[in-house]
C-alpha cells in the first residue's frame, strides 16, 4: 500500500502517503487503484512530504488497457504501484505486428513496443532542441524497423530528405541486417563519388512545379509557363505534323510582329530572335525565298530602305503566309518528350516574343522576371540537378529511385541536400512530394505501395508559403490532409515547430518530443497538438539527450521513452573543440 485516498478532484486523486513511501522516487510512476473489481491506472504528477497527486489515465478491463476513466475509484480503494505485467498491458507487449521503439527509464529499461500500422500508417513528427537527440532517435527508430523480426520491411519505401548529410553513415550498412535490404544515396555534391548525383527529369514537372522552380509570384505568369511547357513539348517532336505546326507557329508569330507599330529595326530584331530561338529545316534565316526571277535568303529580305520599310515586304508576307494553316491551331502534343533546360529557355523566349509580352507594359515585369530566373538556372550551379540523360515516364522514374541494382530493391532512399541553398532545396522536396502524390493517387489499388517521406529540418520547407495564393494549394498541406489514404505518409523532424505549417502539424497522429525549452515552441505545441496536456509539456522540458515523450495513436498513454544509441550513429555529433584546438 502506498497510502490512502484523501479526496478526488476532477481527474486527480490526492493520496496521503504512509510509512517510507517517499524514500523512493515515484515521480511519473504508474499507480493502480483497485476496488470493486475495477483496476484504474494513474500516473504520479506531483508529490510533497505528505501528499501524492495522481492523474487518472485509464482502466484495465478483461486484461486490456482502455484509455479514459468513466467511474473514479472509491476513497477506500487499494492504492499500489503497478506490476510489470500490468505495465506491459499499457505500453504494449511484443506481438506479430509490433516493433521495439525503446525502453522505459522509469521501469528498469522495460522494453516498449508499438504497433507498426499505428505508427507508420499515420503522419508523425519528431520535435526537439538541437542536441536533444532527434537525429539519433530517428536513426534508432529506423534501425529498429529493419532489425524487427515480426514485420520485415522488404517492400518499404522510406524517402529521407537529409538537410545535413547525417544519415548516410547510419543506414548504409542495413544490408548487414538482411542481405535483401538496400540503402540508396542521392547527393547534391558532384565530388561525392559514393552517391548518385540528384537528377530530375524536367518533362515530369507541370505548370505548378515550374511556377515554384521559377519563383513565380503573380497569376499572370502561370499562362506564360503553361504556354512555355506546351511549346517545348511540341518543339521536341519531329514527326511531319509536328513540324508543320512548328512552321505554323513561327509564321504566325512573325506575321504578328510585322503588323505591330514598332520600327522596322525593332521588328527585324524580334523576327531574328524568334528564328534564332526556334527554326526548322524549311523555315530559318538562311532559307531560300523565291521571288520572280530571283532568290533571296530569308535574312536578306529584311533590308531596310530609306523610308524605313523592308525592301521585300510583299515577298516576305507571301512566303510567311504559305506556312500558316489555321486548321493546325487545335494541334496538341500527344505526350511528353525529352527536353533540356536550354530547350525550355528557347520555348520561353519564343513565348515572350511571339505573344508580345515584352512589348506590353503591364506584363513586361512578370515576363522578364521569368526569363531572368530561368536563365539564372540554366547558367547556374543548380542546372546539373535538372539534366537527365534520356526520356523516362513518371512511373519508371520512381521505379529507378527505389531500385538499388537490377533485381535489387532499395528500402531507404536518402537525398543529401546539404550542398544546395534552402530555396532550391524546398522546391526539390515539393517536386518529389508532388511526384509521389501523383503516383500514389494513380495506383489501381489504393495505398498498395506505401511511401514514407522524412523531412529533416522540416521548418525550412513546410511553411505557410505563397503557394496557396498562387496555385490554390500547398503540396505539403495537401499530402498532410489527403496523402495518408493513398499510402503517402509524412514524418517531420524539426527543432522549431512554431515555423511549420499549422495544417501539416494538425494532421500528425504520432509525436516523439525530445527536450525543448523555447517558450514559443512550448506554447505552440500545447495549442496545436491533439491529446497533449501540461503534464506532457512539463515532462519533456527536463529530458536527457536520446530520451523523448511519445504520444499519439501508436501509444496508449503518453510515455517517456529512452532510445537505445543508434549503431552505427548518424553523422550528427558536436565538434570536438578541445581536440581541434590542440591540433
Amino acid at each position: 500500500m502506498i497510502g490512502k485516498i484523501i479526496y478526488i478532484s476532477d481527474n486527480v486523486a490526492h493520496i496521503k502517503v504512509e510509512g517510507n513511501v517517499l524514500a523512493q522516487d515515484m515521480m511519473n510512476m504508474h499507480i493502480v487503484f483497485e476496488d470493486n473489481k475495477k483496476k484504474i491506472i494513474g500516473e504520479v504528477e506531483d508529490m510533497d512530504m505528505e501528499l501524492i497527486k495522481v492523474r487518472f489515465l485509464g482502466e484495465i478491463r478483461d486484461n486490456r488497457f482502455l484509455g479514459g476513466v468513466i467511474r473514479k475509484p472509491s476513497l477506500s480503494a487499494q492504492v499500489r504501484i503497478i506490476t510489470e505485467e500490468e505495465f506491459g498491458l499499457i505500453v504494449g507487449r511484443e506481438t506479430p505486428s509490433s516493433m521495439l521503439i525503446g525502453r522505459s527509464p522509469l521501469y528498469n529499461d522495460f522494453p516498449l513496443y508499438i504497433d507498426v500500422n499505428d505508427m507508420f500508417s499515420n503522419h508523425s513528427a519528431i520535435f526537439g532542441n538541437t542536441g536533444s537527440g532527434k537525429s539519433w532517435g530517428l536513426a534508432r527508430l529506423m534501425q529498429n524497423v529493419f532489425a524487427n523480426k515480426n514485420v520485415v520491411p522488404l517492400r518499404s519505401n522510406f524517402f529521407i530528405f537529409d538537410a545535413y548529410g547525417e544519415y548516410h553513415t547510419a543506414f548504409r550498412d542495413i544490408n548487414k541486417i538482411n542481405p535483401n535490404f538496400y540503402f540508396k544515396y542521392y547527393t547534391t555534391n558532384v565530388n561525392d563519388t559514393e552517391g548518385n548525383l540528384l537528377s530530375i527529369p524536367l518533362w515530369l514537372l507541370d505548370v505548378d512545379d515550374m511556377a515554384l522552380l521559377l519563383d513565380a509570384t503573380d497569376h499572370s505568369q502561370l499562362p506564360i509557363i503553361e504556354e512555355m511547357l506546351k511549346l517545348v513539348r511540341i518543339f521536341s517532336e519531329s514527326d511531319e505534323m509536328a513540324v508543320s505546326y512548328k512552321n505554323h507557329l513561327i509564321a504566325k508569330a512573325i506575321m504578328t510582329i510585322l503588323y505591330t507599330n514598332q520600327s522596322a529595326t525593332a521588328k527585324r530584331n524580334d523576327i531574328f530572335s524568334i528564328l534564332a530561338t526556334c527554326s526548322t529545316e524549311a523555315f530559318h534565316l538562311e532559307a531560300p525565298v523565291q521571288g520572280i526571277g530571283y532568290v533571296r535568303k530569308f535574312r536578306d529580305c529584311f533590308i531596310i530602305d530609306k523610308e524605313g520599310n523592308f525592301t521585300e515586304s510583299i515577298l516576305v508576307t507571301q512566303y510567311i503566309s504559305d506556312f500558316i494553316d489555321d486548321s493546325l491551331d487545335k494541334y496538341e502534343s500527344r505526350e511528353s518528350h525529352y527536353f533540356t533546360l536550354e530547350d525550355l529557355e528557347k520555348a520561353l523566349s519564343f513565348t515572350l516574343i511571339s505573344e508580345g509580352l515584352l512589348r506590353n507594359q503591364k506584363t513586361y515585369s512578370e515576363a522578364i522576371a521569368l526569363k531572368v530566373r530561368l536563365h539564372s538556372i540554366v547558367i547556374g550551379e543548380n542546372a546539373k540537378y535538372f539534366h537527365y540523360p534520356q526520356y523516362i515516364t513518371l512511373e519508371n522514374y520512381i521505379a529507378t529511385l527505389v531500385t538499388y541494382a537490377p533485381g535489387k530493391k532499395a528500402q531507404i532512399i536518402n537525398f543529401n541536400l546539404e550542398d544546395i541553398e534552402d530555396r532550391i532545396a524546398k522546391v526539390i522536396t515539393k517536386i518529389y512530394t508532388k511526384m509521389l502524390f501523383t503516383f500514389t493517387k494513380a495506383l489501381k489499388v489504393r495505398a498498395s505501395i506505401p511511401f514514407h517521406i522524412f523531412l529533416e529540418e522540416a521548418h525550412r520547407y513546410v511553411q505557410n508559403d505563397n503557394d496557396k495564393f498562387l496555385l490554390g494549394y500547398n503540396i505539403f498541406d495537401r499530402v498532410a490532409k489527403e496523402g495518408r489514404k493513398y499510402g503517402l505518409v509524412f514524418n517531420l523532424i524539426s527543432q522549431r515547430p512554431v515555423e511549420i505549417s499549422e495544417t501539416v502539424i494538425s494532421q500528425c497522429s504520432n509525436f516523439l518530443i525530445f527536450k525543448m525549452n523555447h517558450p514559443r515552441d512550448l506554447d505552440y505545441i500545447a495549442k496545436m497538438l491533439p491529446n497533449i496536456n501540461q503534464e506532457i509539456i512539463e515532462k519533456q522540458k527536463s529530458l536527457q539527450p536520446g530520451t523523448c515523450v511519445g504520444f499519439g495513436k501508436a501509444f496508449r498513454i503518453p510515455i517517456i521513452i529512452k532510445m537505445d544509441p543508434p549503431n552505427p550513429p548518424p553523422h550528427s555529433s558536436n565538434c570536438d573543440v578541445e581536440a581541434r584546438w590542440k591540433a
